[in-house]
């Protein structure tokens, strides 16, 4: 479970002024635990201004552009919870899943994150969670299904 979800990157109780905040908070959650060079939260931001990583139920997946994929070490998820909500662009935002994919490993973990995130019960049980082994459990069908 770790190769994709560390659980020092699952962070519950977050908090952020604003859009470009959370998302730095995101990528330095990725890079702490090893998963991308610090120039990768930079090409994260720049994807935000070009298209809104925000997907609705509160939920946001940050991401880096194509050129940041050389910044990235290894494929890795991170989960940033702001119980207090973060502004989106007019939306309000509770929880970011952030990426970082070396390859196209991206698609498939956006495809299995839209699964969990399409479940309503599943999608509420992510943005009020308060332990990481919720995140671990309701998340982990993305490890097994990108490695498939």
């Amino acid at each position: 479970m770790s190769e994709l979800l560390d659980p020092r990157a699952i962070r519950l109780s977050e908090t952020a002024a604003d859009r470009d905040e959370a998302i730095r908070r995101c990528g330095a959650a990725l890079v702490e635990i090893g998963a991308a060079e610090p120039g990768y939260v930079d090409t994260m931001l720049a994807r935000e201004k070009s298209i809104s990583t925000y997907v609705g139920e509160g939920v946001a997946i940050p991401h880096g552009t194509l050129g940041g994929k050389e910044l990235v070490k290894r494929d890795a998820l991170a989960v940033l919870r702001f119980p207090e909500g973060v502004d989106w662009d007019g939306e309000q935002v509770t929880v970011c899943v952030a990426i970082a994919a070396a390859g196209n490993g991206h698609v498939e973990l956006l495809a299995a994150l839209a699964e969990v995130l399409l479940d309503e019960d599943q999608a509420r049980e992510l943005r009020e969670a308060t332990e990481t082994d919720t995140v671990v459990r309701l998340l982990g069908s993305i490890q097994e299904d990108s490695k498939s």
